[in-house]
């Protein structure tokens, strides 16, 4: 504890102060002591992630086929390998679409087709009905 001069009341007075340097200097390393742990806590995070289940799924009925349109490199259309007149895409795709729940259509041109005959395909398979035109990069399974 210091003591300073005070200024008013008795000549030659003593009045107390306190001196809160070091209190500064204790204060000044906990916040330091703080921002420096602090980014460290939460960089851990701990999760439980539930097991999955292997189920074994019945394969689909093998009547029922997928429909893949096809453009080859000449611009020839076909459905299932079956040659379509480009004009009758779309009615072939209303008759086989019909019955089926999924509208999914397959999709796969040759890389030297000509565009304008592939994305004419395009249009008349989606005018066909398909909901769902999925685009193969590998020759499709039978």
């Amino acid at each position: 504890m210091a003591f300073a001069l005070s200024a008013g009341g008795k000549k030659n007075g003593v009045s107390p102060t306190m001196n809160v340097t070091p209190l500064v200097d204790v204060v000044l390393v906990l916040l330091i002591i703080f921002m420096v742990v602090t980014p460290l806590l939460s960089k851990h995070f701990w999760i439980e992630v539930p097991k999955i289940e292997e189920r074994k799924e019945a394969p689909p009925p093998s009547d029922v086929k997928n429909l893949v349109v096809t453009v080859d490199a000449k611009g020839a259309i076909a459905v299932n390998k079956q040659l379509v007149a480009k004009g009758e895409l779309g009615a072939r795709l209303r008759e086989l679409l019909a019955s089926r729940e999924e509208k999914i259509v397959y999709f796969q041109a040759a890389k030297d087709a000509p565009y304008a005959d592939v994305v004419s395909a395009l249009d008349e398979t989606r005018m066909g009905g398909a909901a769902t035109i999925a685009v193969l990069t590998t020759e499709p399974k039978d």
